[in-house]
């Protein structure tokens, strides 16, 4: 089994991949349709994925783009939750 990434890396990399996706995660939370323990289940499920270097790369291109996305990366672990915010 895989270690588990950093903390911090991947909370920036879900909020990349919430940005890239044209999610308002904070706007979600204060609607109710993301609660802190939702969010902290994403970061940890983040930090286990498989496709991290893949990803980084994906948002890198992303990033560089006008129009959000239309979903995540294939393999990201939260595409059913970016999916549903």
């Amino acid at each position: 089994m895989k270690p588990m990434g950093s903390l911090t890396e991947h909370y920036w990399l879900v909020q990349r991949m919430a940005k890239a996706l044209g999610c308002d995660t904070a706007q979600a939370m204060e609607e109710g349709r993301l609660d802190p323990q939702e969010w902290a289940g994403m970061v940890t499920r983040c930090r286990g994925c498989q496709v991290t270097c893949a990803c980084r790369d994906w948002l890198a291109r992303a990033e560089l783009e006008e129009a959000p996305r239309a979903e995540a990366i294939g393999g990201c672990k939260n595409a059913l939750v970016f999916a549903e915010l």
